[in-house]
């Protein structure tokens, strides 16, 4: 059950085939990443006396070097920690203690800002003499720890989700069953965070004998990504909708060459119809639409490629994954008919194995052998799932419930709106008003959007208050925080 094999058993196959490229060029293949990670294993238990089990963190921008680190950890039967690099450095330094990490693999621009642990850049001298007589790959089980992915922390400190090795191995099989499927020659664009839903990505290709492509900038720039399509075949990479909207408004996006795109994967924020529907008409039927969490790593829900074709497909966020049950339950844990709104739960093989070190937190979260997803939404009769908010933005004003997205799709429906969010602000009589956060990309007035939002919706919902401002305040991992938004109002 080790993941590790993914890439020892494509290097058996393909061992001259490219595994990644750094832009456009070639940097390893699959017998050499193989045989490198293999070494880098030897080291890590040998040279720094670790042991199967311990943990090793990650605090790397994109870079080839990541999955060289990544798959040596499972090759040694270690844990990794990967770590968003955008995160500040108390934020590395309570990750690294939480974890217990005894080495920390960095990135030159990052490694003198980890504390707290030994620390390894890549690129330098012990990065490169980190080698030693290769043994064979760890025996691990199925329940043992491959990666510990740290929440946000948005709603408090950071909890570390313990993803097992059948976790991931059901993930990975999942794309191949509702995604896509991969053979040598394909290629996938790591634009967004490895450490994120893109690393994740990339496992189901490695498996496949597929190249992952590092840009050479290292992360997002809609015309090194455009350029990057056309370079490489059968090309497919995981979005944020915040991605794809810079892709949409992006001066190459009129005559860029999509020949070789495969498949668009989006997920972690909710995408707005009127976004989906601009990028239907660029890039044709190649999206994919992906409901997950880190405890559930991006296989909860799935809307496919053809699903896409209809608005009311894309009001929802699609049926459960292949092999994955959804429900939706009371505040008492009691699953509700279709069409009531209520907590979204699943269970699966995905479904982490609990928060490192916070049994009272896995507790909670997986009460009754179901992942309790903090998601409010319902389910219709066709299985479809269609999400109103976050649990704890649901807004109650004069006794009615009020979900901030319902509204957000509507001013979303003015070309002079750029991006909105929604938040309630307490109010002495009502309990909460509506406030609209809206960033403006034309000429618009609160009156222009109060007559729309009259138009489609209850008067009840209708914002109180249109505050226009410049940007709306995002975390690392581009959603909006609304806790700020809160504050502000």
């Amino acid at each position: 059950m080790n993941l590790v094999q993914f890439l020892h058993a494509a290097a058996r196959r393909l061992p001259g085939a490219p595994a990644i490229a750094r832009g456009a060029r070639t940097v390893a293949t699959y017998g050499g990443l193989a045989a490198r990670a293999a070494r880098l294993a030897a080291g890590m238990l040998g040279r720094h006396g670790l042991a199967p089990g311990e943990r090793v963190a990650l605090a790397m921008k994109n870079c080839p070097e990541y999955y060289e680190v990544l798959f040596a950890c499972w090759h040694a039967g270690l844990t990794a920690v990967p770590m968003n690099a955008k995160l500040h450095p108390k934020e590395f330094e309570y990750i690294l203690g939480n974890a217990g990490a005894k080495l920390c693999f960095a990135t030159p621009d990052l490694a003198g800002s980890i504390s707290g642990t030994e620390v390894i850049a890549t690129g330098s001298q012990d990065y490169r003499g980190l080698e030693a007589v290769p043994a064979a790959p760890a025996e691990v089980r199925a329940e043992d720890a491959a990666w510990l992915f740290y929440t946000s922390g948005t709603t408090g400190v950071p909890k570390g989700a313990m993803l097992t090795h059948r976790n991931l191995l059901f993930a990975s099989q999942a794309y191949f069953a509702d995604i896509d499927r991969l053979a040598p020659g394909d290629s996938i664009l790591h634009a967004a965070p490895l450490s994120h839903g893109s690393g994740l990505f990339g496992l189901p290709h490695f498996a496949a004998g597929a190249l992952n492509v590092i840009p050479q900038s290292g992360g997002f720039e809609p015309e090194e990504i455009f350029r990057l399509i056309a370079a490489h075949r059968g090309v497919s990479f995981f979005a944020a909708p915040t991605m794809i909207v810079r892709l949409l408004a992006s001066r190459e996006a009129g005559g860029a060459d999509l020949r070789n795109l495969k498949t668009i994967t989006y997920g972690g924020a909710p995408m707005y119809v009127a976004d989906s529907l601009r990028a239907i008409e660029l890039f044709g039927a190649r999206l994919y639409q992906l409901f997950g969490q880190g405890e559930s790593p991006m296989t909860i829900t799935g809307l496919p490629q053809a699903d896409h074709a209809t608005r009311r497909n894309l009001e929802t966020c699609g049926f459960a994954r292949t092999g994955v049950e959804v429900k939706v339950f009371d505040a008492d844990d009691r699953e509700l008919p279709h069409g009531e709104v209520g907590e979204i739960v699943t269970r699966s093989d995905c479904v982490m194995a609990g928060y490192w070190n916070d049994p009272d937190a896995t507790a909670r979260t997986l009460r009754g052998g179901w992942l309790h997803t903090g998601d409010v939404g319902s389910l219709d009769e066709a299985g479809y799932l269609t999400i109103r908010d976050r649990s704890k933005d649901l807004i109650i004003s004069g006794g009615s419930n009020i979900y901030p997205r319902e509204i957000e799709e509507v001013l979303l429906r003015h070309p002079a709106v750029a991006e909105c969010s929604v938040i309630g602000r307490p109010h002495a009589e009502w309990g909460e008003e509506v406030v609209a956060f809206v960033v403006r990309r034309g000429d618009v007035s609160a009156q222009e959007l109060d007559a729309l939002c009259l138009e489609h919706i209850a008067r009840f919902k209708r914002p109180r208050d249109y505050r226009f401002v410049d940007e709306l305040p995002k975390n690392n991992y581009g959603k909006v925080l609304k806790t700020e938004l809160r504050r502000l109002a």
